[in-house]
């Protein structure tokens, strides 16, 4: 019975952390297209948007210099190949995880 929940449990977490990435995600893609129109600086999505994406977005520019080249800012395509990396590598392990748990589960009441 254990093992159930524990497999529930893992499958919830890889979950809830595949859809907050996706999230943030489009959030970050909102943000770029909103720095190529220059909107209203006080629409509470903007800021919003603003807010949530720009702490992370500084830190990348202040940690790697280089993600700013010829007046273009890379650091959004590193959050997003960051993104991508922890949704292939963590994600799937996690999945990968509860399927292991569940065969492990099955096994043993088998046999």
């Amino acid at each position: 019975m254990s093992s159930v929940v524990l497999r529930q449990l893992t499958i919830a977490i890889a979950h809830t952390l595949d859809v907050l990435l996706t999230a943030y995600f489009w959030i970050l893609i909102a943000s770029v297209v909103l720095s190529w129109v220059n909107p209203d600086p006080y629409n509470p999505i903007v800021r919003f948007v603003r807010s949530v994406t720009e702490p992370l977005l500084r830190q990348i520019r202040r940690r790697a210099p280089f993600v700013v080249a010829a007046g273009i800012d890379f650091s959004p395509l590193v959050v997003v190949l960051g993104i991508q990396l922890v949704r292939t590598v963590v994600v799937q392990s996690l999945y990968e995880l509860a399927f292991r748990i569940a065969a492990a589960a099955a096994g043993t009441l088998v046999g």
